[in-house]
């Protein structure tokens, strides 16, 4: 078993709520701020069986597209490109319902 820890913009929250949603995933959907990306943000908790993974990670990968810069404005060299989410992937040893 798998727990992602999706760190997700907040102007794409929605979008992965309805996508997971539709595809059938639970999630645990959380109010967060953070250092790392600079702005407010949703994290979601989201625990899939390992046949599940590359499923859940498509699903929020397509609702959190890369951020593009505006029109016209020059892309600033950086790093790393700037996207809509960064997600975590954890070994889960064992998962209750109590």
């Amino acid at each position: 078993m798998k727990m992602i820890v999706a760190v997700v913009r907040d102007e794409y929250a929605a979008a992965v709520t309805d996508a997971l949603t539709r595809k059938g995933f639970g999630a645990t959907k959380l109010a967060s701020t953070g250092g790392f990306m600079k702005r407010g943000n949703t994290t979601f908790l989201v625990g899939v069986g390992s046949a599940q993974l590359d499923d859940a990670l498509a699903t929020i990968r397509g609702a959190c597209p890369a951020v593009q810069p505006a029109q016209g404005e020059a892309k600033a060299p950086r790093a790393a490109e700037e996207h809509g989410a960064t997600v975590f992937v954890l070994d889960v040893e064992r998962m209750l319902k109590a």
